[in-house]
């Protein structure tokens, strides 16, 4: 099935070719079976078979040869994922003739997680170098583990945010510059709410809902989930500090999962004073989120930081 909601550069617009992708990984080959419709898929209820089909894709597309986490950690949507970082590129295109490819285009990721995935991406689509920071080591410890196993992510440093509170300081070094940074928050605003959200996943999928210790078959442990306040007062506090990195971070972007969150987002840039704002369509599956972009800086200045 194609997904005509991705961007046109994303790979995966066209759909999953489980042939191809059991060719690159064999182990997804126990999980792919007939679906309704009498075409190949997996059981998408099963976090096993989400996690082999993630690791045959990204095999597949980017040549990755370690890719495994522990089933309490988010197990991303890859399409979805590289259609934020592909949006990211066409933000720098506003300041160049092509996409920028290159390890001189550096690009933080505030919550990196386990999964690596952001880097991941952007190492592959346009050789970018990355930043990741988390505030939890187990999952900081597992991206590491990622990337020392794929030479391909040669490129992407791992730091640990000493903080809950914050979210640059304690990360982004003096004098250290960036393009652009990512950021995909934790949605929910409780350990409650994240539970409510996966059983009307489970219902969905027409499946018994599992127990709180398997969540979604994305998986995910607390931390990736709920954080206080939910994505609007995360997002709001990294409005805020931003202020402080204006000249150091060309754009600024965040996923953002709800529509009601706009509004509060959107009041929060006007005071900060960003000079221009973006609020990017995103296709992630059913869902249809948005990506908020906002920058401090011209052109010019923009320009220099990569």
């Amino acid at each position: 099935m194609s997904k005509p909601g991705l961007h046109p550069r994303n790979r995966h617009r066209a759909g999953y070719d489980f042939a191809a992708l059991c060719r690159a990984s064999p182990a997804l080959a126990g999980f792919v079976a007939p679906n309704a419709a009498g075409a190949p898929s997996i059981d998408f209820a099963d976090p096993a078979a989400v996690r082999a089909l993630n690791f045959a894709l990204l095999k597949q597309a980017y040549g990755l040869e370690h890719w495994d986490i522990a089933p309490e950690f988010l197990c991303p949507p890859v399409p979805g994922r590289a259609d934020y970082i592909h949006r990211v590129a066409d933000l720098l295109t506003e300041d160049a003739a092509a996409p920028p490819r290159g390890a001189g285009v550096r690009v933080l990721d505030i919550g990196v997680g386990a999964n690596c995935i952001y880097p991941i991406i952007g190492r592959g689509e346009y050789g970018w170098s990355f930043v990741g920071s988390d505030v939890d080591a187990s999952g900081l410890a597992c991206a590491g583990r990622i990337v020392a196993s794929n030479h391909q992510l040669v490129g992407v440093e791992l730091r640990l945010q000493p903080s809950p509170t914050n979210i640059f300081r304690g990360v982004v070094r003096p004098g250290e510059t960036f393009a652009a940074c990512v950021c995909n928050p934790p949605f929910h605003a409780s350990a409650a709410e994240a539970d409510e959200a996966a059983r009307r996943k489970w219902r969905g999928l027409g499946r018994d809902i599992p127990g709180r210790t398997t969540p979604s078959n994305f998986g995910g442990h607390d931390a990736e989930l709920w954080c206080e306040g939910g994505e609007g007062l995360f997002a709001r506090r990294l409005i805020d500090e931003s202020v402080e990195f204006r000249e150091r971070i060309g754009w600024f972007t965040i996923l953002i999962s709800k529509e009601s969150t706009l509004p509060g987002v959107e009041r929060a840039l006007k005071r900060a004073g960003a000079a221009a704002r973006r609020v990017l369509p995103l296709a992630a599956g059913r869902k249809r989120g948005r990506i908020v972009a906002w920058t401090f800086l011209d052109d010019r200045a923009r320009r220099r930081l990569g």
